[in-house]
């Protein structure tokens, strides 16, 4: 766990009013021949209230988001205009105190024509994957999919994503429990990849659930335009890393904590001092992924190269103005993102109701 400094509501606004951008960079030496990317040029708040936002994921027409807070295991619809309402909660959750609860959600692509919506959620007998049907007013219908991944008061991963082989996929953190990320056959510290109804995916390398291993709490997954999947990890003491996940193979973890030389291990495309980042969600808009940081308290952005697998150098942009940024969504057919901080969550030391969403726009 990392802890950050209390931030006064006084600090945090002045913080804000001095932030007009890009103010930092990390890693001196990486390729420059990554894709020229867009920048923030606009934040906006456009919801506030909230107590542990935790994910966020839009109908696939675009005209509602929903989000979930982690330890009241709410879910609520939010209009792009940033309006709310509870549209039910998830069953079977309970927290961990500490970084459990109710996580991350994806709504199905095809929810016009089935209504699913999928959870990861921590419960009395560990971490769960679930589906609802949510038929834009009321969620309903439980259904646990995927039951065993082990939980603790920390690493408990919680990103869901749909890829764009219609395969959801889940990250898992390593339940603090060193033996599980290099075990094939353990749900902990991996990537998962199933189907809309909880079996393995076809083609997944080990012939069960797991797509990639050696994972200690990874936060973040997002598709790029070119169908790679992009991972946002917390490394331990000294690198937080962006990882590009392809399917088999094995990212380190805890053999490797960010770059080395091991046989069989998968470098990074980027690290970070752990100062910097703490990463939570990533989302990629205008050839960059975006990576929320915890206690980094950042928004870091970082160009990719849709013809190779380098990044150019990374950006930090509102470093300290808002505090914890934990999940950042793209907004459906716009070049905007939502953005939402996690200050009420123990480590920030904001009351409950002190969280919120803005709006960034990437131009």
């Amino acid at each position: 766990m990392r802890r950050r400094p209390s931030v006064s509501t006084a600090a945090v606004a002045g913080a804000a009013a001095l932030v007009a951008g890009l103010v930092q960079s990390a890693d001196a030496g990486e390729p420059k021949d990554a894709g020229a990317a867009g920048a923030p040029t606009a934040i906006t708040t456009i919801s506030s209230g909230w107590t542990i936002p935790w994910g966020t994921s839009w109908l696939p027409d675009g005209s509602t988001a929903l989000v979930t807070e982690r330890n009241s295991f709410k879910v609520f619809k939010v209009t792009p205009a940033g309006a709310r309402r509870q549209v039910g909660t998830v069953p079977n959750s309970q927290t961990t105190g500490g970084e459990g609860g109710l996580m991350g959600l994806a709504v199905d692509p095809d929810w016009a024509s089935n209504h699913y919506v999928y959870f990861m959620h921590t419960s009395s007998d560990g971490n769960r994957i679930a589906r609802m049907t949510y038929d834009g007013s009321t969620l309903k219908d439980y259904k646990a999919l995927l039951q065993g991944i082990k939980k603790n008061k920390y690493h408990n991963g919680g990103r869901l994503a749909f890829g764009p082989d219609g395969y959801l996929y889940a990250t898992t953190g390593d339940a603090q429990n060193g033996a599980d990320e290099q075990d094939k056959n353990s749900l902990n510290g991996k990537i998962l990849r199933l189907t809309k109804d909880g079996r393995p995916a076809q083609g997944n390398p080990f012939n069960n659930y797991v797509f990639s291993l050696g994972h200690r709490n990874p936060q973040g997954i997002a598709f790029d335009a070119q169908g790679r999947l992009w991972e946002a990890e917390l490394g331990q003491s000294s690198k937080d890393e962006l990882n590009l996940i392809k399917a088999g193979k094995n990212y380190g973890w805890p053999t490797c904590e960010g770059n080395c030389s091991v046989a069989g291990m998968t470098n990074p495309r980027k690290t970070w001092g752990v100062a910097e980042a703490s990463p939570s969600g990533v989302a990629i808009v205008d050839g960059a992924v975006y990576m929320a940081a915890l206690r980094g308290e950042r928004l870091w952005q970082i160009p990719i190269n849709a013809d190779n697998e380098n990044v150019g150098t990374a950006k930090a942009y509102y470093v300290g103005a808002y505090g914890r940024l934990r999940a950042v969504t793209k907004v459906p057919g716009a070049n905007q993102l939502w953005l939402s901080t996690t200050n009420a969550d123990g480590n920030g030391g904001e009351p409950a109701g002190s969280d919120k969403i803005f709006r960034v726009t990437i131009s």
